[in-house]
């Protein structure tokens, strides 16, 4: 009981130190999915230079894309047009980081690592993109854009019709950021506040500072940890708190705050599908060598004291603040993020509450439309609101097709059209790194 109260009391504590910035940076997520749109991402992307690469890896900084939902994306870019470097350098620098997870890192770690984290996302990307652009550029010459336009029967006026309903308003940034976005990283943001947590209640605080205080076998374990493991960029920044607490160097933290959202199973299955052998091992180098480069440089900053502890703040210890760095620690200060933290547990809730699938107005259409067919799919590992999003945007660019939903908790998309090819269509979202099936007509 002890235990599972001093865990209660940890998490609570983290929750409340992260929650004004996380609201903040959830805010901040929902304007820029406004302000910056698949199509804008893939006009900027779709030329050939190193000047490309640099863009891609800047555009991914910001995103709040998680580890899941940049997999479709990165896979989409290169379906229209983006180079292997271009694709490869976004897929390193987005699932880093991203205005959430940078806001949090702020919070619980400090400014100095909320600076450095972005900065190694974009390096990273940079480098590695510049490789794959320089090593491996095999099928770029080859590679079409599949842009929206080419695939509507020429005269339909079809995109332009459907233009004007795509276009974004405030309130969908802000049901984007305060809505789908918790719902998206919600059971893993939990999980994590959870599980440091656990490690804050088990472990005294710099209780294994003999075991994994500095060095490269404390990065090297943190790193063969991160690479397979599922994380999202924000979930991973309590666990990393707890870590340093525990006795982890902040280079070593970093390596996993690197390495686990970059890495997993999924991203590297589909970029050996989309980009090939030769991409896939730069890639896992480049993320290798880049976290451990800016480990050790992080470590050497703070073990020279260039660093001062001002910008390395960590913000809870053992459940309780360590010290208030944000002023006011009794005051009108410590009531705000209180309160801030009540409301990210109510959006917490609400995201991983069971949602009704409403019918849209895709759905009527399909119900009342004269003529054609429905086509459905099965569409196995859409994990986020970003996978359906890729997925909706793939099939509504297939010839034929009139219009396409996908429910992300059945798995399932129906296409409603006019000699569709249900090939095509799997195939189309196969390309995205999904495993589909055409399920039978009743």
């Amino acid at each position: 009981m002890e235990l599972f109260a001093s865990t209660l009391a940890a998490s609570w504590a983290m929750l409340v130190d992260m929650a004004p910035y996380l609201l903040l940076g959830f805010t901040v997520a929902g304007l820029l999915s406004v302000l910056i749109s698949p199509r804008l991402v893939e006009r900027h992307l779709g030329n050939r230079g190193l000047g490309q690469v640099f863009k891609a890896s800047l555009f991914g900084v910001p995103l709040p894309l998680c580890s899941c939902g940049v997999i479709p994306v990165g896979a989409s870019l290169r379906q229209h047009g983006a180079g292997k470097g271009a694709t490869t350098a976004f897929m390193l620098s987005t699932p880093q980081t991203g205005v959430d997870s940078i806001a949090v890192t702020y919070a619980l770690l400090g400014p100095f690592l909320a600076i450095v984290r972005p900065i190694a996302a974009l390096l990273t990307g940079f480098l590695g993109g510049s490789l794959v652009y320089a090593f491996d550029r095999n099928g770029d010459d080859e590679t079409v854009k599949d842009a929206p336009e080419s695939s509507c029967p020429s005269g339909s006026g079809c995109c332009e019709a459907d233009e004007a309903p795509r276009k974004k308003t405030l309130f969908d940034g802000l049901n984007y950021g305060l809505v789908t976005l918790p719902r998206d990283i919600g059971r893993a943001l939990i999980v994590g506040i959870l599980l440091s947590g656990v490690i804050s209640a088990l472990i005294e605080p710099h209780a294994l500072e003999a075991y994994l205080g500095g060095g490269v076998w404390p990065m090297l374990a943190a790193m063969l940890v991160g690479i397979p493991l599922y994380v999202c960029a924000t979930a991973s920044t309590p666990i990393a708190l707890s870590l340093i607490h525990a006795g982890l160097s902040p280079g070593a933290a970093l390596v996993f705050l690197i390495t686990g959202p970059a890495t997993n199973g999924a991203t590297l299955t589909t970029l050996w599908r989309v980009l090939g052998r030769r991409s896939v091992v730069i890639f896992l180098l480049t993320v290798a060598v880049g976290a451990l480069a800016t480990g050790l440089v992080v470590d050497s900053l703070v073990a020279s004291e260039i660093v001062g502890p001002n910008a390395m703040v960590p913000a809870v210890v053992s459940g309780s603040p360590a010290h208030d760095h944000h002023g006011d620690a009794g005051g009108v200060g410590l009531w705000f993020r209180r309160g801030c933290a009540v409301l990210l547990m109510l959006l917490l809730v609400n995201a991983l509450w069971p949602q009704p699938q409403p019918m849209g107005r895709g759905d009527l259409e399909m119900k009342t439309m004269p003529g054609g067919e429905t086509v459905e799919l099965k569409v196995t590992g859409m994990r986020c609101n970003g996978c359906v999003e890729s997925v909706t945007r793939a099939l509504n660019e297939c010839e034929g097709v009139e219009n396409a939903t996908v429910d992300l908790t059945a798995g399932l998309a129906s296409v409603r059209g006019i000699g569709c090819d249900r090939t095509a269509l799997a195939d189309r979202v196969r390309a995205l790194g999904f495993e589909v099936e055409v399920v039978p007509a009743k």
